[in-house]
């Protein structure tokens, strides 16, 4: 029998959610999502068919976190005792090759394109001001924070790194390149600063790689599966994704895919993008994919209601957003936890701001080394944009009732009663945000406080705060929700909510929660929103992490 050869083209790039709209599903027909692709290789290391592992490295950057889950899986897939190579052209041919080496260094063996560099050049965080953009362009930022590490308003109000936000990208940027440093010298037995020394010796070439041992072979891509043939013999190689999409092939198989007799259920409910009052939305022109209050609270009481559902996984995936939006998910999770059923959170490449309020009241918050999370705070304000529209000849007047009715329009600058008025309830949302935080976390309102202050965090950095309570992946969470369910982790079935057949979704909403789980699409708000939007200054909500920041 011909053996399967699993293959990761991580080229394409990974998704972290399935598409929420049709239009998206089929731009994203053939990218794979990051649970398929650990999921085909837990698969694939129990499955006598499977033979091997190769992967094709590049392409877009995939986060620390989502290497490191990726790093997660190949090891659990080695461990079986079946081999893992990885190849590439080139480990970034103008930089960006830190993270995707880190990744490779997770195989048996690194193969290398002759022509290729090893641009493992360390780790930088950047940030993106447009301070003196938007003087150009006549626009007034007005905006106010809690504390001084909630850096998201400095892209508007600044033209560089404050004080206390560059001692938190300097320690991001240390925590992260702590990480990778130790994985490389662990995988390629090499001393922590051997490995330093070559990064700062980097770009290196393809040559000088596999002479300091960071690469272990040379070649192109017919040159690895041509080894791979002799070693393995005749394999038909099958893309993970479509390896883990298919069908029953067993008789054993058929009889694990039996709806009967039933098994436990344990539900994944993600929260992925901004999060916003209302319904899920699909993504638009200007925005990714977002979470809805509305719909995640229908999800959360819907398992709350069925019996079937012994755990939950709560994926989070956000920058954060609304407050109230996600008090109000917060909420629904703390009633989920009254019925007694283990809540786990598991943090994906950002779980932060908005996206930590709703993950800390789990039983279990478990991260990535590489999440970035935390970023207690809060931020709030306006762009005033009437004198930049007025230098295009666009003009607004308005007839008003009420000494505040035009607080909060892009037209006019804040007074001083007003601006009052606007740090009462910055102070009023960051006592209550580390209140809850300091409550769902077990700790001293003082010691939260001083966790907090806007400040982000690596996982790593996380953990040894007691803001996370475990490191690892999305299935390290899962295995914590079933042991605390008493569920064994290879005999339960696993679903998303709210989760809707073709079906469902063709009928008309019976209740509000039947139209809370239809996912809705971007709607423009008018001119003035849509320039506001364009130049830099979006409504995003006012627990948001900093946005304009990249770790490469």
């Amino acid at each position: 029998m011909t053996g399967i050869l699993l293959e990761l083209d991580l080229t394409r790039g990974v998704l972290e959610t399935p598409p929420a709209s049709p239009l998206a599903a089929f731009r994203a027909r053939h990218l794979p999502t990051m649970r398929e692709l650990v999921r085909a290789l837990r698969k694939g290391a129990e499955d006598d068919q499977v033979v091997g592992l190769v992967a094709h490295l590049g392409g877009p950057a995939l986060s620390l976190a989502q290497a490191q889950d990726l790093r997660e899986a190949v090891a659990d897939f080695r461990a079986s005792g079946k081999g893992a190579v990885a190849w590439t052209e080139s480990f970034g041919e103008i930089g960006g090759g830190t993270v995707p080496y880190y990744l490779a260094t997770a195989f048996d063996e690194i193969w290398l394109q002759p022509s290729g560099d090893l641009a493992i050049t360390g780790v930088s965080i950047q940030a993106t001001f447009i301070k003196g953009a938007l003087d150009k362009a006549g626009v007034i930022p007005q905006f106010g924070r809690r504390r001084e590490y909630k850096s998201a308003v400095e892209t508007f109000t600044e033209k560089e790194m404050s004080g206390p936000a560059r001692e938190m990208a300097s320690r991001l940027a240390e925590s992260a390149y702590e990480q990778i440093v130790e994985g490389i010298a662990v995988r390629r037995r090499l001393e922590p600063a051997k490995v330093r020394e070559l990064v700062d010796d980097a770009p290196l070439s393809a040559d000088a790689g596999r002479e300091a041992g960071l690469v272990d072979k040379l070649g192109y891509r017919s040159d690895v599966y041509d080894e791979l043939e002799k070693r393995l013999g005749e394999t038909t190689p099958l893309l993970a994704e479509r390896y883990v999409r298919r069908g029953p092939r067993t008789l054993q198989e058929v009889r694990k895919n039996l709806p009967w007799p039933q098994k436990p259920v344990v539900a994944v409910i993600r929260i992925s993008g901004g999060i916003s009052v209302g319904r899920n939305s699909g993504g638009g022109p200007i925005g990714g994919p977002g979470s809805g209050s509305d719909t995640i609270g229908a999800a959360l009481r819907a398992v709350a209601e069925d019996d079937k559902v012994k755990a939950v996984v709560l994926r989070v995936d956000s920058p954060g957003g609304s407050y109230v939006a996600s008090d109000a998910i917060r909420h629904e999770v703390l009633r989920l936890r009254a019925t007694g059923r283990p809540v786990v959170a598991s943090m994906g490449s950002v779980a932060a701001s908005g996206g930590y309020f709703v993950a800390m009241p789990a039983d279990v918050i478990v991260a990535q080394p590489g999440t970035i999370t935390g970023s207690i705070g809060v931020f709030s304000g306006k762009g005033v944009v009437r004198d930049a529209l007025g230098r295009i000849g666009i003009s607004q007047e308005a007839v008003s009732e009420g000494a505040n009715a035009r607080m909060y329009s892009a037209q006019e600058e804040f007074t001083t009663e007003q601006w009052e008025r606007l740090e009462e309830t910055l102070d009023r949302i960051y006592e209550d945000f580390v209140a809850k935080a300091a409550q769902d976390r077990g700790l001293p309102v003082a010691d939260l406080e001083a966790l907090a202050r806007g400040r982000v965090w690596t996982g790593a950095d996380a953990h040894e705060r007691k803001l996370v309570d475990e490191l690892g992946g999305f299935e390290h969470a899962l295995r914590l929700a079933c042991n605390r369910a008493g569920l064994d982790r290879d005999n339960i079935t696993l679903t998303a909510a709210p989760h809707r057949s073709l079906i469902d979704r063709l009928r008309p909403p019976e209740s509000t929660d039947d139209l809370a789980a239809t996912a809705k699409s971007w709607t423009a708000d008018g001119l003035t929103s849509t320039i506001y939007a364009a130049l830099g200054l979006p409504p995003t909500g006012i627990l948001t992490m900093p946005m304009s920041w990249r770790l490469t």
